[in-house]
C-alpha cells in the first residue's frame, strides 16, 4: 500500500514560505520507518527570515491590551478543540504514539492556552508606594521582545504551546523551531491558526538543530531562547546564548526516582508505573525510570509489576485501539536505548529489553534489576520504556540514592505515612514532587527543574516570569 506523502510549507510574516534554500526534509513515520511527509529543510536565512518579521510585529503586538491578547489566543484554544481528532492523529502517526494518547493531550494544550489567556490580564509586581520620601515607585513587568523557541520531538504540540502561550501572552513574539523529527502537528496547528494571529507575532520554520535551533540561539536580536531537549544541547546553548547575553530557559533531562515505601499499595504503584514509566514509550523527562522500592515491598512489587509490564499491547498505534505503547521515535533513540540494556553489564532483565520484530522502532517495556546505584543506567537518562528497580535499607538511602543523579526536574513517593511523604518532598532535590502517583501536571503549577534539569519553569504564571522583564519608574513628586 502506497502512503501518502504530505507536503508542508514554513509559516513566516503570515505568509507560508519555502526553505530560503530550498531545502527539503522528509519526516519519517516510526512505526513503519515510512516517509510521511515533507517539510522545508532551514538554514540561517530562514532563521533571519523569521526573525525580521517578529521584530517587524513586534511594536504593534506589544501596544496590544492584555485583553486583547486574551481574544487571540482564547482562539486559538478554540482551535484546537475544533481540530482535536485531527491534529491527534496527526501527532500519533508522527510519533508514534497510541491515537488515544495522542488525542488526551489536545485538551490539555487547549486548557493551557486558555490559562494564558488569563494570566495574561493578571500580571503582577510589587505596589506603587513611597519608599523614598518625596517619589513614588511603580514596577511595570514588560516583554522582552523576540524570542527564539525550540521545541522537542515526545510531545510535538503541546510542549509548543508551553512555549508559545505564555511568550505571546507577555506580549513578546515567537520563532518557533519544531523538531525537525516531529514538526507536523505544529505547522498544522499554524495552518488553521493562519487567520487568527497576527502576521509575524508566531513564526513556525523547520529545520534541524544545527543550523536552524543553533541559529535562533545565535541571532542578534533574539532577546531570549528557550529549549526543551537534552542536558548536552541545554549546555550548547547557554554557552551560545552567552555570546549576546539573551535569556535563557532550559527544560532539559530528568531521572525521576519512585520512592516506594514498605507501607505503600503494590497494586497503586504497578499502575502508577506502568503510566509514567511507559507512557509515550518512555519518552518523558519526567519518565517514573528509577524505582526504589523498600525491603519488604520490594519482592512484592516486582511480582505485580512484571506481569503488569508484559501484559501491554505494544505495536503501531494504526494497527488497532487496543495498542498501549507505540515505537521509540527513531532508528537512532531505539539503538541508544538497547546500547543502555548491552552495557548494563550484571544487571538482570526481567521482562523486555528487545525489538518488536523488523518493522519500525520498537523496544519491548523493560524491567531492570540487579542494578548499582553508580550504574550508567541508574545515572542517566535513557527515554526509552526502561525502567530499573532497586532495593533500598532504609528512608535515608532512598532519599540519598533518589538525589545522586546529575538530574533534579520530577520525583514520586509512595507511602501511607503523610509525615514520612512530607519529610520525602521536602528533601527531594526536584522541581516536582509527587505523592502517591507519578506523572499528572496541570496549568496552574510550574514545571521545571532544578540541578542540570534546567532553569526556569513552563506552566503557571510563574513562566511569566521569564517572558517578562521588570522596570523601576521613579517619579520626583516637587
Amino acid at each position: 500500500m502506497s502512503v501518502t506523502v504530505a507536503s508542508y510549507k514554513n509559516f513566516v510574516g503570515g505568509e507560508w514560505v519555502d526553505a530560503a534554500e530550498g531545502g527539503i526534509e522528509q519526516i519519517v513515520n516510526p512505526s513503519t520507518g515510512e516517509a510521511i511527509a515533507e517539510v522545508p529543510k532551514g538554514t540561517e536565512a530562514d532563521v533571519d527570515r523569521a526573525v525580521q518579521a517578529a521584530k517587524q510585529a513586534y511594536p504593534e503586538w506589544r501596544e496590544t491590551t492584555p485583553g486583547e491578547r486574551a481574544e487571540v489566543l482564547l482562539k486559538l484554544a478554540d482551535v484546537i478543540d475544533e481540530h482535536t481528532e485531527e491534529l491527534a492523529q496527526i501527532e500519533s502517526q508522527n510519533v508514534g504514539k497510541p491515537l488515544e494518547a495522542a488525542a488526551d493531550e489536545m485538551p490539555v494544550c487547549s486548557d493551557n492556552i486558555r490559562f494564558f489567556a488569563g494570566a495574561a490580564r493578571l500580571l503582577e509586581g510589587r505596589s506603587a508606594g513611597e519608599y523614598m520620601r518625596g517619589y513614588t515607585s511603580m514596577i511595570r513587568r514588560e516583554p522582552i521582545g523576540v524570542v527564539g523557541q525550540v521545541a522537542p520531538w515526545n510531545y510535538p504540540l503541546m510542549m509548543a504551546v508551553w512555549k508559545f502561550a505564555p511568550a505571546l501572552a507577555a506580549g513578546n513574539t515567537s520563532v518557533l523551531k519544531p523538531s525537525e523529527q516531529t514538526p507536523l502537528s505544529t505547522l498544522r496547528f499554524a495552518q488553521l491558526a493562519a487567520d487568527i494571529i497576527p502576521a509575524g507575532v508566531l513564526n513556525v520554520i523547520t529545520g534541524d538543530g544545527e543550523p536552524v535551533g543553533a541559529g535562533i540561539v545565535r541571532h542578534p536580536d533574539v532577546r531570549m531562547v528557550s529549549l526543551t531537549g537534552d542536558v548536552a544541547t541545554g549546555k550548547e546553548v547557554a554557552r551560545a546564548a552567552a555570546e549576546t547575553l539573551k535569556r535563557v530557559h532550559l527544560e532539559l533531562g530528568g531521572k525521576a526516582p519512585v520512592i516506594v515505601f514498605d507501607d505503600a499499595d503494590p497494586a497503586q504503584v504497578v499502575e502508577a508505573i506502568k503510566i509514567g514509566g511507559y507512557w509515550n514509550s518512555g519518552q518523558d523527562c519526567t519518565a517514573a525510570s528509577r524505582v526504589m522500592a523498600g525491603p519488604k515491598i520490594y519482592d512484592k512489587l516486582l511480582e505485580e509489576l512484571v506481569p503488569a509490564v508484559e501484559s501491554m499491547k505494544v505495536g503501531d498505534p494504526a494497527s488497532g485501539d487496543d495498542i498501549e505503547m507505540g515505537p521509540v521515535i527513531s532508528q537512532d533513540q531505539q539503538d541508544r536505548v538497547l546500547g543502555f540494556l548491552d552495557r548494563a553489564k550484571g544487571a538482570n532483565v526481567l521482562t523486555g529489553g528487545g525489538t518488536n520484530g523488523d518493522r519500525g522502532f520498537f523496544v519491548k517495556p523493560t524491567v531492570v534489576v540487579d542494578v548499582d546505584q553508580t550504574d550508567e543506567i541508574v545515572q542517566k537518562e535513557v527515554f526509552g520504556p526502561v525502567v530499573t528497580v532497586q532495593r533500598f535499607a532504609d528512608d535515608e538511602q532512598a532519599l540519598a540514592w533518589a538525589n545522586d543523579v546529575p538530574y533534579g526536574l520530577a520525583a514520586s513517593v509512595f507511602t501511607r505515612d503523610v509525615a514520612r511523604a512530607l519529610n520525602a518532598a521536602r528533601r527531594l532535590e526536584f522541581g516536582t514532587v509527587w505523592i502517591n502517583d507519578h506523572i499528572p501536571l496541570v496549568s496552574e503549577m510550574p514545571h521545571g527543574g532544578y540541578k542540570q534539569s534546567g532553569y526556569g519553569k513552563d506552566l503557571s504564571a510563574y513562566s511569566l516570569e521569564d517572558y517578562t522583564q521588570i522596570k523601576h519608574v521613579m517619579v520626583k513628586l516637587d
